[in-house]
């Protein structure tokens, strides 16, 4: 209620005294009972109405009461939703939020007039007076009686009102409700963060990109400290649950990097000594290549004629690289470290295969050289392998298959082809045989997922 719905005061100069609205509802009956034979014994002049005088007195004062009790049920309904509007309005600033305040101050204009009105009624009548006439008294129930049914309809309307917030004192409830945890959690992960540095720090690792994250948070927390009565509910919760991400995933890598600098130092150990081995093997391969051209047509190894010195190339830059990544991790440049030794280790692993490649060119070449049978036959069969797959359930393969198969055939018979003369060259029929098996593979599975599809 507004302040100019406070209960009536006295009048001045001796007037009619407006009664406060509850002060019938609570005087003590033997009070009132003692005060009447009192009254009689010391004989007054009071004039008291027998029979409709006085039915009609105690029919207005009912109807008062009655008014009385109204306006307090509205007042404290209205004193109630007043707290679940500032709830809702302390979170949620959405259009139906800003709706149901405008629908509250509607509302509270309502109940401004029905109040007014009453307390109005209240004032134009004093039931106490002892010359009050039946007609006066009449008028004074008919008057509080209309009174009390406006705020008895008004209170409906802000019960049906107080129902309809349901959804949103719901959600807003739900989020205040969650502040004060997410708040302390934020702070814990925080101190749970500033310890994790700490013990990081007295084992020697200086972490300076940790605590550059964690000192970052700092503002955060201030905000967080200043409380959601300046920053807003919605803000707080959603900067209280990013301070905890980002101060878990500082104490999480605080935790993991004394292994960290431990792997590190082992993945240094690990291709310091495969770089050494490597130099060994790339230094057999020139004997390879004196073989493969001595025995072997130059097709057969002409690819293979940089791998001398591209090895020794790669081998050289993965030992600058790892010199780069052994000063990162006394400098406890973690990410640079890690990225040092991620190059060392593609640059070994190019030089690995080629020098590999190149031993297993001439073991193959040699195989084929000596039987090319074994390799005609294992192709021939994959071949045949797939042409009855295809044959299956038909009397007449698709198209889409036996071409593919026919060229296979083909592609096959050429290869074997140029078996023949003075100096083949192994390594295309080695290529060749194993592009016409790849060829039938693809066929094989086509057939295959067709068959399975149509299951």
């Amino acid at each position: 209620m507004t302040a100019t719905h406070a209960r009536p005061q006295a009048k001045a100069g001796g007037g009619s005294v407006v009664r406060d609205v509850l002060t019938l509802m609570v005087l003590p009956v033997p009070l009132l009972a003692a005060a009447l034979p009192a009254a009689f014994a010391s004989g007054g002049t009071r004039r008291w109405f027998g029979g409709r005088g006085e039915n009609q007195r105690a029919d207005a004062q009912a109807a008062k009461d009655a008014a009385a009790a109204a306006f307090l049920e509205l007042d404290t309904a209205q004193r109630d939703l007043l707290i679940s509007i500032e709830t809702i309005t302390a979170v949620d600033s959405s259009p139906r939020a800003r709706q149901a305040v405008d629908d509250f101050a509607a509302l509270g204009r309502r109940i401004d007039e029905v109040s007014h009105a009453y307390i109005t009624a209240v004032d134009a009548h004093d039931l106490d007076r002892h010359d009050l006439e039946p007609a006066v008294a009449a008028r004074a129930a008919t008057e509080l009686t209309k009174a009390k049914d406006e705020l008895v309809r008004v209170k409906s309307e802000l019960d049906r009102f107080a129902q309809g917030l349901g959804p949103l004192l719901g959600s807003a409830e739900t989020q205040l409700a969650r502040l004060a945890p997410a708040v302390e959690r934020a702070r814990q992960a925080l101190l749970g963060a500033s310890n994790a540095l700490d013990a990081v720090r007295a084992s020697g690792l200086r972490a300076d990109d940790l605590a550059a994250r964690l000192a970052a948070l700092a503002p955060e927390l201030t905000r967080l400290n200043q409380g959601a009565g300046r920053h807003g509910v919605a803000d707080t919760l959603q900067r209280a649950d990013q301070v905890l991400r980002d101060a878990e995933a500082v104490r999480a890598e605080a935790d993991r990097l004394p292994e960290r600098a431990r792997e590190i130092d082992r993945r240094l150990v690990s291709l310091r000594t495969r770089a050494q081995a490597l130099t060994t093997r790339a230094g057999s391969v020139e004997p390879v290549l004196s073989e493969l051209r001595r025995r072997f047509s130059a097709a057969c190894w002409q690819d293979l004629q940089p791998v001398p010195e591209q090895a020794v190339v790669n081998i050289r830059q993965a030992e600058e690289k790892l010199a780069e990544a052994t000063k990162a991790r006394d400098e406890q440049r973690w990410p640079d470290a890690t990225a040092q030794l991620s190059t060392v280790r593609a640059l070994l692993n190019t030089t690995d295969e080629a020098v590999s490649a190149a031993g297993d060119r001439l073991q193959r070449l040699d195989a084929v050289a000596k039987d090319p049978q074994q390799e005609i036959q294992r192709t021939r069969f994959a071949i045949r392998d797939a042409q009855r797959l295809a044959m299956a359930g038909r009397n007449t393969p698709d198209p889409r298959h036996a071409r593919p198969l026919d060229d296979a055939v083909v592609r096959l018979d050429r290869a074997v082809a140029g078996l023949d003369g003075r100096h083949p060259d192994y390594w295309h029929f080695l290529t060749e045989t194993e592009a016409v098996r790849q060829s039938v593979t693809r066929v094989v599975s086509a057939i295959r997922e067709e068959r399975g599809g149509g299951a």
